[in-house]
């Protein structure tokens, strides 16, 4: 957790005196959460006192029902503003998700090297159409088959051009 370094000796401190400063850092830190602690306490104290005065008992009904109804209003007030305030922490944390999300899409998941695996073309196409279509094509042979009538196909061809072009050139000559 602590790595400290002696800065004036630049070496690595003791454990004993390692473990030594966290406690002490540790008994800071304790020391201002309760300081922290007392402060709310004061400072909630303070806002009651502010907001909400001890009511007066003393009296007949009448005052007494008066009170309740001053005490039920601001009662609704408060609630008022509870529900706002919730309103409002539920948008900030929607809006937090929604930058969590956009922080991930931006930097990018990182996605695992992708492995070179040896498959036959069945088995391929299994995986593609799933198992309950089973196709059982010689791809090779076929592949063969179509590269012969290419081959022949561009003989024909390169001649046939030649051809032609010497056909023309006797038409213009004899023009």
């Amino acid at each position: 957790m602590f790595n400290f370094v002696c800065v004036s000796h630049r070496k690595k401190m003791t454990s004993s005196r390692r473990h030594h400063l966290k406690s002490l850092v540790l008994s800071v830190a304790a020391t201002w959460l309760e300081k922290e602690k007392k402060e709310l306490v004061v400072a909630k104290e303070a806002y009651m006192a502010e907001h909400c005065p001890a009511p007066n008992l003393s009296g007949d009904q009448a005052t007494l029902m008066d009170t309740c109804k001053k005490i039920h209003a601001l009662i609704d007030k408060v609630d008022e503003e509870r529900y706002d305030l919730e309103a409002k922490v539920g948008k900030a944390d929607k809006e937090i998700e929604e930058l969590k999300i956009k922080v991930v899409d931006l930097a990018g998941v990182k996605k695992p090297a992708l492995k070179k695996v040896r498959m036959s073309a069945d088995a391929m196409l299994k995986a593609l159409l799933g198992s309950k279509h089973t196709v059982n094509l010689d791809l090779r042979a076929n592949l063969k088959q179509v590269k012969k009538e290419v081959k022949e196909e561009a003989v024909g061809d390169w001649r046939k051009n030649i051809e032609d072009k010497a056909d023309r050139k006797k038409m213009f000559e004899s023009a």
